[in-house]
């Protein structure tokens, strides 16, 4: 009888777990997935990286590729990209963007945008002190940067951004086939920005990628905990009304 009584305990938790609705539902449980699978795909990165494996002889041969591909138009859009997703930019656009999330009265997503951007690039720099890894060098290179290579600053910045602008939109339409063009849009621009940094060469391939599941693990953690608060104070006006009716 107490094997049941547990079983059904068990049930009603993972029941809990998976539904859309209550304050520690499903989205808690895919919030906590995320962070669980970025956190592993980053420490795979990183041991790569740190233990000077496979990924780092991957790492060199894409960098000589693109540098050998340059060319002087593709260099300057490369630029321009670059360039627009700087610290400076990024922290221009996200101010437009909480502007707009305070005019339409998206606290939440207010709350959300706040602590990820500046959060996620301050995290990204106390990741490159703790690795300390140098950048690619080159005869005769684009673009000398000397500051620490891994993770990609540009890279995570441009991540948190479109994470936010893209969750932000998929919340907004239950159109499956939009949503898929929000995040395909996203991605394409996360990963244009990663482009750039790679064709300029300042930073490995690693770098790139280890900033995107980064950011995607601090994005699911803002935005996770945003979430739970509003459905947790959600939940505490529904009791008042019900207390007071």
């Amino acid at each position: 009888m107490e094997h049941l009584r547990n079983m059904s305990k068990l049930g009603k938790f993972i029941a809990a777990r998976l539904t859309p609705e209550g304050e520690l539902g499903l989205h808690l449980t895919l919030g906590v997935l995320s962070l669980a699978g970025a956190v592993w795909l980053f420490g795979g990165i990183a041991e790569e990286v740190m233990g000077a494996d496979k990924m780092t002889d991957v790492d060199a041969q894409v960098a000589q590729w693109f540098h050998a591909h340059a060319t002087s138009g593709l260099t300057r859009f490369m630029l321009a990209v670059t360039y627009l997703h700087s610290s400076i930019s990024i922290g221009v656009l996200s101010a437009l963007l909480g502007t707009y999330f305070y005019m339409s009265n998206a606290r939440y997503w207010l709350l959300s945008l706040v602590v990820a951007v500046p959060g996620g690039m301050l995290l990204n720099v106390l990741l490159k002190h703790i690795f300390t890894r140098s950048r690619p060098t080159f005869s005769n290179p684009i673009l000398t940067l000397y500051t620490y290579s891994f993770p990609s600053g540009h890279t995570a910045a441009a991540t948190l951004f479109y994470g936010i602008i893209a969750s932000y939109l998929v919340c907004l339409t239950r159109d499956w086939g939009t949503r898929s063009a929000i995040v395909a849009g996203a991605v394409l621009m996360v990963l244009l920005v990663g482009m750039s940094r790679l064709y300029l060469g300042v930073h490995f391939l690693s770098d790139v990628l280890a900033a995107m599941v980064e950011s995607c693990a601090w994005l699911s953690i803002c935005i996770t905990a945003s979430s739970t608060l509003r459905r947790h104070r959600a939940a505490g006006r529904g009791q008042q009304q019900r207390g007071s009716a």
